[in-house]
């Protein structure tokens, strides 16, 4: 199952996208969580230090071989240097999965060892001094895009993306990769002004969304958030001193977070889980072609000096029983 948490800068997305990681990996479920936002502290907020942070691997930084281990022996896809990040998945194409272990893996993630089990992290990496003026942050979000393409999940399995802050995350087709968004909402006008701007963009790509109110404190900041944004709030959340205590780098054991955010955690991924069933591979292949195909028109065409449009397989759906044939 693949997951977004979306929301303004400032609204506490990573907090709850590390916590719901942290309570996955609890169940004992596969976890990859992935950290495609700008300011890339999904590995701070599930316990590393600033060393071990600055260690991870960057995706953006290992494109090349994301590529060509993705391409396999795909005859549509001449080279990976014509791979874009919205090329999809066909015939001969390699295709990832959240239980193995593969050169992805082995390039861009690392085991994160949490209270309860261990999840496999990776990063966009950061924007650097170097990107200053000549490159934008979506080019390093493009290698996630490409890895959701080629993802093969299945039930009680959860690759969780921490998204760039709001309305950012329309920049790309990315934001259709996912069986669900939580988009992380405080309780003020500006908390809710991003969910507006999701809702609208996403109603006509069937986007499941639902609204996680944080930093509630009253029962009116409930009523407040339910006025503006309806049945889909999900949840709430209000204080919490064991994230206190997190965000100070000296996280409890997990076992110690309080009843009512573990609770909502709950509803999280009972949320998750009950979109299962509704789960609609075609539609899911439809839009990778149809985001590839404006990608193409748009830059990629003059960008690679190919015809991005016949790396497009007709007779290829991607569902869980696709079988790599690389």
């Amino acid at each position: 199952m693949k997951i977004a948490f979306v929301g303004k800068g400032g609204s506490g997305k990573t907090t709850l996208s590390s916590l719901f990681i942290r309570h996955l990996a609890t169940t004992g479920a596969p976890v990859v969580a992935v950290d495609a936002d700008i300011n890339q502290h999904l590995g701070a907020a599930l316990g590393l230090d600033d060393e071990q942070a600055a260690e991870l691997p960057a995706m953006g930084a290992r494109l090349p071989l994301i590529k060509d281990y993705l391409r396999g022996a795909n005859p549509r896809i001449a080279s990976a240097e014509t791979m874009i990040k919205t090329t999809p998945p066909g015939d001969g194409s390699r295709l990832l999965r959240l239980r193995e272990q593969n050169p992805v893996y082995d390039a861009c993630a690392r085991p994160v060892e949490l209270d309860g089990g261990a999840v496999r992290l990776m990063v966009t990496g950061p924007f650097t001094e170097s990107d200053l003026g000549v490159a934008c942050y979506h080019s390093k979000t493009g290698a996630v895009e490409l890895c959701l393409n080629h993802l093969v999940d299945g039930r009680d399995e959860y690759a969780v993306v921490d998204m760039t802050a709001g309305s950012d995350s329309f920049a790309s087709g990315m934001f259709t990769r996912f069986d669900m968004t939580f988009l992380v909402a405080e309780p003020t006008r500006k908390g809710v002004s991003v969910y507006r701007q999701y809702r609208d963009y996403a109603v006509d790509f069937g986007v499941a969304l639902k609204v996680v109110g944080n930093k509630v404190q009253s029962q009116d900041d409930i009523d407040f958030l339910r006025e503006q944004v309806g049945e889909d709030l999900l949840v709430t959340v209000g204080h919490s001193d064991w994230v206190r205590s997190m965000e100070k780098g000296r996280p409890p054991r997990f076992a110690l977070l309080e009843d009512t955010t573990r609770t909502a955690l709950r509803t999280l991924q009972d949320a998750v889980d009950a979109t299962y069933e509704h789960r609609d591979w075609e539609r899911y292949t439809r839009q990778m072609v149809h985001f590839h195909l404006k990608n193409a028109q748009s830059w990629g065409n003059a960008r690679t000096g190919a015809d991005l449009a016949s790396q497009i397989d007709p007779d290829f759906v991607l569902r869980e029983e696709a079988i790599a044939t690389a």
